[in-house]
């Protein structure tokens, strides 16, 4: 018996929706432990694809009846036969078209809001790595920051909407990702800009994005003045867009702050950190929308997926922004941090120029949850 598939697209847009959903994932308990599909209307069940080598009988009486029922795996494989087992059973189900691979590189776009002199700002969400990229369109023009290496997701974007893209920027060297800022601009002509403190190893050309700058996109004018702001990385910088939101890269999160410890410099980048948390950001309007470059849990998507809040809002509810004791702060940003990400040696290697690895290897390097947050 044929069973369907359903996309990354369709489970990213149930899950935003908070349509109930039962997923079962058959892959290993240590992948399931490390990284899985969470959602607020998600059932979750996961049994081992070499448990159900000789049939699903045990354990067809856990799988609802009355939900849509998903299975999951790696690449998609092994939940296909899954999923035909489980039809030939009685059960209606689907498998993830591509396995949790395809659910790692899906993008969806949400527009955040309407710029000053007609522009649009989008949002483009990975739901299942937790990053964040951003899309300023104005007058035909386009600029995309922190780019994932998806790039025909932005191309087709632009094109749809008739927009050329003429700059490309990262808000900082990643560590937990690929960036698509260099290839978009190979692919576009535009102009990628990368700061220049985290760029001294790098092997091809870039514009230097310095403090003070700014750049217009059609009507839209991006404002960086003040706004380097180190502490997750040495040249992390901060954008004001359209004197309303503040992109604040790996920064400041809806929930936690930046962890600094990625290039092995926490100790020497905590001072950093704080200064930029509690000095230059306080020194911003409260009203200020922030857009971070990523999320580290579902509960901070807002009804739409979007992921933002207001800065004033966030002095009062981030713990990481309310820490007085400066030795507290230092201990908690350096000390009992979360895992570092899969691979991020060589995704910043990757980001550099140093490395050149295929498109099948950078999938399996950025495979897993974000963890670009002290927790």
């Amino acid at each position: 018996m044929t069973v369907k598939a359903m996309t990354a697209e369709q489970l990213t847009k149930k899950i935003i929706n908070k349509e109930p959903i039962f997923l079962l994932d058959v892959r290993n308990e240590s992948d399931v432990q490390d990284w899985k599909i969470e959602g607020k209307a998600v059932e979750y069940l996961n049994v081992p694809y070499f448990e159900l080598l000789d049939g699903v009988e045990d354990m067809v009486e856990n799988i609802p009846d009355d939900l849509d029922v998903l299975v999951v795996c790696a690449k998609e494989g092994s939940s296909i036969m899954v999923a035909e087992m489980l039809s030939e059973a009685g059960r209606t189900v689907h498998y993830l078209q591509g396995g949790m691979k395809a659910w790692s590189e899906h993008l969806e776009p949400v527009k955040i809001g309407d710029l000053t002199g007609g522009g649009e700002l989008y949002q483009f969400v990975r739901m299942g790595k937790g990053c964040l990229s951003y899309m300023i369109m104005s007058n035909g023009e386009a600029a995309i920051i922190d780019a994932a290496r998806m790039t025909e997701v932005y191309t087709q974007f632009a094109k749809r909407h008739q927009v050329t893209v003429t700059h490309v920027f990262d808000t900082h060297l990643h560590a937990d990702h690929i960036s698509g800022g260099k290839k978009l601009s190979e692919q576009t002509g535009a102009i990628y800009w990368l700061p220049p403190k985290d760029a001294e190893e790098v092997t091809f050309d870039y514009n230097h994005l310095e403090e003070g700058q700014r750049v217009t996109i059609g009507a839209t004018e991006i404002d960086i003045h003040a706004l380097y702001s180190p502490g997750h990385t040495i040249g992390s910088t901060s954008f004001i867009v359209d004197g309303r939101y503040l992109l604040s890269g790996d920064i400041l999160f809806i929930d936690s702050i930046g962890r600094p410890d990625l290039a092995g410099m926490a100790e020497d980048w905590v001072g950093d950190l704080r200064e930029t948390l509690y000095t230059r950001y306080t020194a911003l309007s409260a009203e200020l929308i922030v857009l971070p470059a990523h999320f580290m849990i579902v509960d901070e998507l807002n009804e739409d997926g979007s992921v933002w809040k207001e800065l004033g809002a966030l002095f009062e509810e981030n713990h990481g922004l309310n820490i007085e004791d400066e030795d507290v702060f230092r201990q908690m940003v350096t000390q009992d941090l979360p895992a570092q990400p899969n691979a991020y040696q060589d995704i910043r290697s990757t980001n550099m120029g140093k490395l050149h690895p295929d498109e099948e290897a950078q999938r399996d390097m950025e495979i897993g949850p974000n963890r670009c947050a002290i927790r």
